[in-house]
């Protein structure tokens, strides 16, 4: 029954009762789905909804999900915690600090970390930290990253070209004062950076970055411009910062930053580091985390009752355990290839104009005329049909999130069998909606 489900009546009465209780039926802004879908189960791969159809899923939570949905192993350490310990809310725990040591051996720049329970939570903190260490306000971020909700960084995400070169807040309500405290700057565009950055100089308490910018599908950094960041960041005083949640755990045990070679002063981690569980994290230099007011004479403050929650503890401390020999990257990282190198064979012998692309387990298929290295050539992609793709695609089987320039990721539970199924099902998705000459 895969995919049938799509139009189910049984999804579509639990989202009419959720519309009633919840604003828009959903907890999050990306959440809604039109028809929409609720969904009733998760386990390696797959996704069930309440019409009883399955489908191979490719969203995975926005990423997290990176050895599949209700991994027994991740589950049965889960398991053994919760009968062990639950919320003390006081102290530390051997389980806190194991996971940090693990963190700090794999991960270059930390020296050392703190937990909290999100991305959003952890740049807020990398941010604040910034500043008080370097006595500045300014922060340089980059058109098209996202790094969460709040006001210090919530500007210049998925833009509309009118709102290019402006400062582009992603919600009302913010205040004005945050915004001018925030430069947005173009991404791969070193000599911009470094010519700016020299402009504003000891006025920058950082720079921040996602290396690869998963938020819109899949840019990956050039060596040339990480390097100029690392090496202007260091001329100027300011601290460089990895936002690696997407990244971090997904594509390497280190992050992006052990592949790149680039070590910045402060790192925030989040959703792969524990398979679907809420941690995140933030991690570097020790004179700088000596700021945090965990440490005596520290005056940054950190807080947050369910910081270091020994399910998710357990969570990361068995997913990382898993990842640790490679060989689980290895393989998505040809199951990544496997499914751009197909995506290219189809979208060329359809005469379709696209430009498959993956890194890792990380893969899009733009509809654009060139590579897309920029957010100026991510707006070049088609997005009605990169919509209708995506829409098509849940219609055979394979979720994945029918929203302009989101990403997809495969997982330690796919095979190549949905590969291979799922790049069938884009033949055929592709041959309707080029019979059709539309995207929807």
């Amino acid at each position: 029954m895969a995919g049938a489900g799509i139009r189910g009546s049984a999804s579509a009465a639990i989202a009419e009762r959720a519309a009633r209780s919840i604003p828009g039926g959903v907890n999050t802004g990306m959440r809604a789905l039109d028809p929409p879908l609720a969904f009733t189960r998760a386990q390696g791969q797959h996704l069930w909804d309440a019409d009883g159809a399955r489908y191979v899923d490719f969203h995975a939570a926005f990423g997290p999900i990176v050895l599949g949905h209700a991994d027994p192993e991740v589950a049965e350490a889960v398991a053994r915690a919760t009968e062990t310990i639950d919320l003390v809310g006081v102290g530390v725990s051997e389980l806190e600090t194991t996971l940090a040591e693990k963190v700090i051996y794999h991960v270059p720049s930390a020296e050392k970390v703190l937990f909290c329970n999100s991305g959003s939570e952890a740049t807020f903190h990398a941010i604040r930290l910034a500043r008080a260490a370097t006595g500045r306000r300014l922060v340089i971020k980059f058109q098209g990253c996202y790094h969460g909700w709040h006001d210090y960084l919530g500007a210049n995400v998925i833009s509309t070209p009118d709102r290019m070169g402006t400062l582009d807040p992603i919600s009302a309500g913010m205040p004005a004062s945050a915004l001018d405290e925030l430069v947005v700057l173009p991404f791969n565009d070193p000599a911009a950076f470094a010519e700016r950055a020299r402009q504003l100089g000891d006025q920058v308490a950082a720079v921040i970055l996602e290396p690869i910018v998963h938020t819109i599908g899949c840019v990956v950094a050039s060596d040339e411009f990480l390097a100029t960041l690392r090496r202007i960041t260091a001329e100027i005083g300011a601290v460089l910062i990895f936002d690696e949640v997407v990244t971090g755990f997904r594509h390497h045990l280190g992050g992006y930053q052990a592949i790149s070679g680039v070590t910045p002063d402060l790192t925030t981690l989040g959703k792969a580091i524990a398979n679907g569980y809420p941690l995140a994290a933030v991690a570097g230099r020790a004179d700088l985390m000596d700021r945090f007011n965990t440490r005596p004479g520290g005056d940054v403050f950190f807080g947050g009752t369910f910081n270091g929650h020994p399910m998710a503890l357990a969570a990361a401390m068995a997913t990382i355990e898993r990842l640790e020999d490679g060989s689980i990257y290895r393989r998505l990282y040809r199951l990544g290839d496997r499914m751009r190198a197909g995506l290219e064979e189809i979208t060329t012998r359809l005469g379709i104009e696209a430009q498959p692309t993956n890194f890792g387990s990380v893969f899009v298929c733009y509809f654009a005329p060139g590579p897309v290295r920029s957010f100026d050539d991510a707006l070049k992609n088609d997005a009605e049909r990169y919509v209708g793709f995506h829409r098509g695609m849940i219609e055979r089987g394979f979720f994945m999130l029918p929203l302009n320039l989101k990403r997809n990721h495969l997982s330690a539970a796919h095979t190549e069998d949905d590969v291979d199924r799922a790049l069938q099902a884009a033949e055929d998705t592709l041959r309707a909606l080029t019979a059709t000459g539309g995207g929807a």
